[in-house]
């Protein structure tokens, strides 16, 4: 089988498309036939190096295909079902799998970062990774909604309570997470601000349910959301890190939330504690989710409230040139690579 393999880091011409063996599935595991893959821009940091990464790996956290073989004692998939794979694994004995808590164990592993992931023809899983593909998507789609929903939706309705009317700002609605949170937060209820590069993304943004657009090349982010909400916004869901950290906490509503998973612009920020603790305002930290969040987000995309965004589709073999898109800001939405023939 191909599989895309990073063996050193650095730029995107040390992708390989590499020969491997066709993974045999163990008791408890399925052998699935990938059909279409995504990327996340963990893939781009993971290439361009992130310490303790095991070398050689396969990249990617996000893959949807087709049961081919199942191992011993699997009795809820079989031969030909239609899945999607949870981005993460964890030790069956965890503790905190019982408590729902899982992404809080020091076990808790992600593949394409801290395990071989499924950039390839063939995966070969534990089972209760494998859920029944929503039936109203499409492969594209399907591969591309499972991290970055089960991150947003986490950030939203597991770290936090939003109420209906609550004010929201997202940023980057081009982004995965981004329109995963939007599309989540209204249909919650919430009053969604979005922020955007361009009168194009401005509109997709509209599509996807944002109430109200910021054009950050534009207008300045906290200004601009405090005057929509009217005093400040109740929760910001952040995932650029140091560029708009201040931003962020200027558009803030006294006692308002900032959750935060990722740090694409940088992971160093400043904090004035004065006006924290003056304004009782919180800051949130959260990283992917549980089997529990992944359930209720395949909920709402079979209800139809999550649809998931591909915004360009790519070959696998044309991995290079799909990494250097993603890296571009261009795109709205996900960058999936189909494996199909």
């Amino acid at each position: 089988m191909k599989a895309i393999r990073i063996h050193k880091h650095g730029k995107s011409d040390v992708l390989t498309i590499d020969d491997l063996p066709v993974p045999k599935p163990q008791a408890g595991e399925v052998l699935i036939k990938v059909k279409t893959a995504a990327l996340n821009h963990l893939d781009l940091f993971v290439r361009n190096g992130i310490p303790g990464v095991p070398l050689p790996l396969i990249l990617g956290s996000d893959a949807a295909g087709v049961v081919v073989e199942t191992g011993d004692n699997v009795t809820w998939l079989k031969k030909g079902d239609e899945v999607v794979q949870v981005p993460f694994r964890i030790k069956p004995d965890d503790p905190l799998l019982k408590s729902n808590n899982e992404n809080l164990s020091e076990n808790y592993l992600i593949p394409g970062e801290h395990v071989n992931g499924v950039q390839a023809e063939y995966i070969c899983i534990p089972d209760i990774y494998a859920f029944h593909k929503p039936f109203n998507i499409s492969w594209q789609e399907a591969a591309a909604f499972p991290l970055v929903s089960l991150t947003a939706y986490h950030m939203l309705c597991s770290k936090i309570t939003i109420n209906k009317g609550d004010w929201i700002l997202v940023y980057g609605a081009s982004s995965g997470v981004g329109s995963a949170a939007v599309q989540i937060a209204k249909a919650i209820g919430a009053n969604v601000i979005t922020t955007v590069s361009s009168t194009e993304k401005a509109k997709k943004a509209k599509e996807i349910g944002a109430d109200h657009i910021i054009n950050y090349e534009k207008q300045s982010i906290g200004k601009t959301a405090k005057e929509i909400s009217g005093g400040g916004v109740d929760v910001v869901i952040d995932h650029t890190g140091a560029d708009t950290w201040k931003e962020s906490l200027r558009s803030l509503k006294m006692g308002g939330k900032i959750v935060t998973c990722g740090a694409t612009t940088g992971p160093n920020v400043m904090i004035d504690l004065r006006v924290l603790f003056r304004k009782q305002q919180q800051i949130i930290g959260s990283s992917m989710g549980s089997l529990k969040d992944m359930i209720e987000v395949i909920g709402l995309v079979n209800a139809g409230k999550l649809k998931p965004i591909c915004g360009k589709a790519f070959h696998f073999k044309e991995v290079s040139l799909a990494h250097e898109w993603l890296a571009s800001g261009k795109n709205f939405g996900k960058v999936v690579l189909d494996f199909d023939d």
